[in-house]
């Protein structure tokens, strides 16, 4: 039996562009959606949405925020602004995880921003449990307001991050981890 924690400690990020079919589907993408959005929840405000990207609708946003980087700054070299318009191709499914912000609430808009990328995470770990590869990536489209009208957004929301999800094409080697020494201590009076 494994041991209870090893999900956690063999988590690790699968390369976008290393990510193709297939992807969750049906059930098992209910079921992971699902899990996904048990986070803590600070006055019960469900902080977040949740924006799925598949198929040609992921050409269509990236195709899209290739114009809109080209208005934006049109002395970006077309490389780059290749590499955004297809930032989406690969993996199967990309989630657009959003912080659905109240600001007139107690709940301070760090705590349910922090909710919202509980979600994000949680999808990390669920692609993981599932045999899937997933990687939370941002860029200058989840911080421009551009960017979130063309997903939809309401002004009170802004995307925490882009969740790539699909079957890992290469073994992804672990990357160096911080030794517990650098990053814990323990407080006293």
């Amino acid at each position: 039996m494994p041991h209870p924690l090893s999900l956690l400690q063999q988590r690790h990020s699968a390369p976008s562009r290393q990510l193709s079919e297939p992807g969750p589907a049906g059930d098992e993408l209910e079921a992971l959606l699902q899990a996904s959005i048990r986070v803590p929840d600070h006055g019960k405000l469900v902080p977040f949405r949740l924006v799925l990207l598949r198929g040609e609708a992921k050409r269509s946003f990236g195709e899209r925020l290739a114009q809109l980087s080209l208005r934006v700054n049109p002395d970006m070299p077309e490389s780059k602004r290749e590499k955004d318009r297809t930032r989406y191709d690969f993996a199967p499914l990309v989630v657009a995880v959003v912080a659905h912000v109240d600001a007139s609430s107690k709940v301070p808009v760090i705590e349910q921003e922090l909710s919202a990328g509980c979600v994000a995470y949680n999808l990390l770990l669920g692609a993981q449990a599932l045999g899937y590869g997933a990687q939370w990536l941002t860029g200058w489209a989840a911080y421009d307001r551009e960017a979130a009208g063309i997903l939809g957004l309401a002004d009170n929301e802004h995307v925490i991050g882009f969740v790539h999800i699909g079957t890992p094409q290469i073994d992804v080697p672990d990357r160096e981890r911080p030794d517990l020494d650098e990053v814990v201590r323990t407080w006293t009076p």
